[in-house]
């Protein structure tokens, strides 16, 4: 019994001994072929050119990156020159202007100012939303100087450059007096301010005053085009034809793609974009408040133009001029529905004006025809032949015609006095 499992013990030995062995061979083999498919890889990419590196902003934009207190973010400056236009605008015009050219346009809050005193800015968001998640990533402000037009534009890289962008901005505009803005006043500079006060800075706007140029370019054109965004009076008043510009719904896209993949060509657009803006904005201020200020002596070519400022100018108290607007905006032509318009008012200032034979030729014209303001005419004239010629057949009868149109207690209670005013033998009749 003690030699067979002397005999069992031996060979399970010897087993166990060739399959280890065996089994180290493959290690090795495998080892083996594990060495030479990292050779491989190795001489792979020893063959293969170093990695470049990402192209940086200044290799797409002309520009440099500007260190302050706050840290670091990216700066461009982009000139045209005095000689240069902007459509129609000569670029030389913008350091012509009077010292008192926005004086009326702000009501009297800027009344005298020197061009080189404005900051023409406009700002390209992450979203149009506004509120404390919204970031102006880019900031451009324009200024008129002796070499021309300038154009400053102040761009954070990353979130964390906010703090360095905000510092340099304040201390840009701390050289002028007045801040132009299409629509800032109720978007731009209310975000800025958001965004100075979350990163415990004092807002730069205080010292400033502000005129939004959007409120003066509705008033003139409002009546004329279906839109007065900048782009198109870009286009309808200045003449100039923008091409291949980024659409302003693709902005927040391109810089959040830019955030991604750190590749900046698509962020040309949007520079270029922003200094077109704040170039027309610099030039319609050399339109609109020039209007407001001389409103019969500058070239207005159409007639719902002068209809705008017209009613402008009657709001001010401005009545004689308005007068003279209305009635060349008449003369000019005007759509239906705005020339009944703009008649009825006109006929309203005449008589406020005390100028009755003017009004009451006003008001009969649009006795004549159907229009929202006829039965109003009549009436006027029942009230022209009652009180100043005194003739209450007429005006009984431009009563009865004011009440076939539309009736009201005023001028039921009209018609009743005048038929107890009526001589007794008209009243047979």
């Amino acid at each position: 019994m003690e030699e067979r499992n002397r005999d069992r013990f031996i060979s399970w030995t010897c087993y166990n001994s060739s399959e280890q062995k065996a089994n180290l061979s493959s290690l090795g083999s495998q080892l083996d072929l594990l060495r030479q498919r990292i050779a491989a890889v190795d001489r792979k990419y020893a063959a293969a050119p170093p990695a470049q590196p990402k192209p940086r902003i200044e290799d797409w934009i002309s520009g440099a990156e500007v260190q302050t207190a706050a840290g670091a973010h990216f700066e461009c400056t982009r000139l045209w020159g005095r000689h240069q236009r902007h459509g129609s605008m000569h670029l030389a015009e913008l350091e012509e202007w009077p010292a008192d050219l926005l004086h009326a346009i702000s009501d009297g809050a800027i009344p005298n100012t020197t061009p080189q005193r404005l900051a023409f800015l406009d700002t390209e968001t992450t979203g149009l939303a506004g509120g404390t998640g919204t970031y102006p990533f880019l900031v451009g402000v324009g200024g008129i100087t002796e070499r021309g037009f300038e154009v400053r534009q102040f761009f954070m890289r990353d979130y964390a450059e906010e703090p360095s962008q905000l510092t340099a901005l304040s201390e840009f505009l701390e050289q002028f007096d007045v801040l132009v803005t299409y629509n800032g006043r109720a978007y731009d500079q209310p975000l800025l301010e958001t965004r100075f006060r979350l990163a415990r800075m004092k807002p730069p706007f205080g010292r400033m005053e502000h005129l939004d140029l959007l409120y003066g370019a509705r008033r003139l054109w409002k009546l004329h085009f279906e839109s007065c965004r900048l782009v198109e009076l870009e286009t309808q008043i200045l003449g100039y034809e923008r091409e291949g510009d980024v659409p302003g719904s693709m902005i927040p896209y391109l810089y959040f793609e830019y955030l991604r993949t750190r590749h900046a060509g698509r962020l040309a657009g949007i520079f270029e974009h922003n200094a077109l803006d704040i170039v027309t904005l610099a030039c319609l201020t050399g339109i609109v408040p020039r209007a407001f200020a001389e409103p019969l002596s500058v070239k207005l070519h159409r007639g719902a133009e002068m209809v705008g400022l017209g009613r402008w100018l009657r709001k001010a108290e401005r009545l004689d001029d308005a007068a003279v607007l209305f009635r060349r905006a008449i003369e000019k032509g005007l759509p239906d529905e705005l020339l009944w318009r703009t008649m009825w008012d006109s006929a309203l200032l005449e008589k406020k004006q005390g100028r009755e034979a003017a009004a009451t030729a006003l008001f009969s014209e649009l006795s004549t025809v159907r229009n929202p303001h006829q039965g109003g005419a009549f009436e006027e004239l029942a009230k022209f032949f009652e009180h100043k010629e005194k003739n209450v057949a007429m005006a009984l009868d431009m009563t009865d015609a004011a009440l076939r149109l539309g009736r009201t207690e005023s001028l039921l209670k009209r018609r009743e006095r005048l038929a107890k005013k009526q001589s007794p033998a008209r009243r047979l009749l």
